[in-house]
């Protein structure tokens, strides 16, 4: 295969950011690693003979996750559009539903459950909300409402519908989003202020509101005594050391709760030790400079602000993820990107990362070049 190929796969193979599709599926490869070494746990127990039942869901999952990865790094800029208003109304009605129909689970509704796994509607927001907030900030014509107030009206009814489930943080995590988005679209300093000093007046009222929060944040801060969760992945972290127990000879995961989901970096802490763990955040940091780069390199003020959303609330969720699992941050039910076990967190990641793809696609400057062959026949 060469540049003078015309087949579908070779246009998008080289335009597509290699460089990036690598770095993505290297954490999918982890992930399905640590799937391996975490389902023994959690199907059986530290007497009883445990299977890889979800590893195998998993590797299902996985595959289906790069269908969605290919499918949508093929897009062009009016279809990335189209699937990002589709995707965020099905994601508002699927996360109202949750509410009527929804599993309760430890005072809290959040999935629904279809029968063969259960979707997380909510995961869904980030990305096609992230979309549509820079088709609004970018539209240069002129809007009935400042363009900051109507991403805002977008986002209310997903904030109101997530504090309900309660899901207190998805909505600190798309608020985040819709910060960061201001930000880059050049929103001055002083309202980034104010806004950040809002975003502290909401914290603290989640702290006074709901009492798991008041628990987590007391536990954290040292008030009371450490979380049962923070505590075990901390002692996953010194039973793994430098470079782990080995694969599959962990203990501690069989006492941790969601050692293949949210503390699943604990279980690699423990098992492959800290290289595994610090590779794991290279990653993470290398995948989000190299989209932050591509995205400001894009021609449209679309796409580098869809672009720059789409790579910052990857890295803001791993950063908590991993900040919980260390107990640098207070306790926080939230995946690992491409890492934690689960369909619905996997198939939000690859919608992501595969806008991300397309949005940063090389695409010819038809214009310019035709531009340059009229300046030269005229000469």
């Amino acid at each position: 295969m060469n540049r003078a190929d015309r087949s579908g796969f070779a246009a998008w193979w080289f335009s597509v950011d290699r460089v990036a599709l690598c770095l993505i599926l290297a954490l999918m490869g982890i992930g399905l690693l640590l799937a391996f070494a975490a389902s023994p746990a959690i199907s059986g127990g530290p007497g009883t003979a445990g299977d890889f039942r979800y590893a195998l869901r998993q590797l299902s999952y996985a595959v289906m996750a790069l269908g969605i990865l290919a499918a949508t790094s093929t897009l062009n800029i009016r279809q990335i559009k189209i699937v990002a208003a589709v995707v965020f109304a099905g994601a508002l009605v699927g996360s109202f539903l949750v509410l009527l129909v929804g599993d309760e689970m430890l005072g809290a509704k959040r999935q629904l459950n279809l029968g063969i796994f259960n979707l997380q509607p909510s995961e869904f927001l980030k990305p096609s909300f992230a979309i549509l907030a820079a088709v609004v900030l970018a539209d240069r014509g002129k809007l009935p409402v400042p363009a900051p107030v109507l991403t805002f009206l977008l986002l209310l009814p997903a904030l109101v519908i997530l504090l309900l489930q309660p899901d207190v943080g998805q909505t600190g995590l798309l608020l985040s989003l819709w910060g960061a988005m201001l930000f880059f679209w050049g929103l001055p300093f002083i309202w980034v202020a104010a806004m950040a000093g809002c975003a502290g007046g909401l914290g603290l009222a989640a702290y006074t509101i709901f009492p798991h929060v008041h628990n987590r944040v007391n536990q954290y801060l040292g008030h009371s005594e450490i979380g049962y969760q923070a505590g075990l992945g901390l002692k996953a972290f010194a039973n793994g050391g430098l470079t782990g127990v080995g694969p599959g000879s962990g203990t501690i995961k069989y006492r941790l709760p969601d050692a293949h989901a949210d503390f699943v970096f604990a279980t690699a802490g423990e098992e492959f030790g800290l290289l595994l763990c610090a590779t794991i955040a290279a990653l993470f940091c290398a995948l989000t400079v190299r989209l932050l780069l591509r995205a400001a390199a894009a021609r449209e003020g679309f796409a580098q602000l869809a672009g720059a959303g789409l790579a910052i609330v990857t890295a803001v969720q791993a950063f908590i993820n991993m900040g919980v699992a260390v107990s640098l941050l207070p306790a926080k039910g939230m995946t690992l990107p491409f890492i934690s076990y689960g369909g619905s967190s996997l198939f939000a990641m690859a919608l992501t990362m595969g806008l991300a793809l397309a949005l940063t696609r090389h695409r010819p400057k038809i214009s310019v070049r035709a531009d340059g062959v009229l300046q030269w026949a005229r000469a």
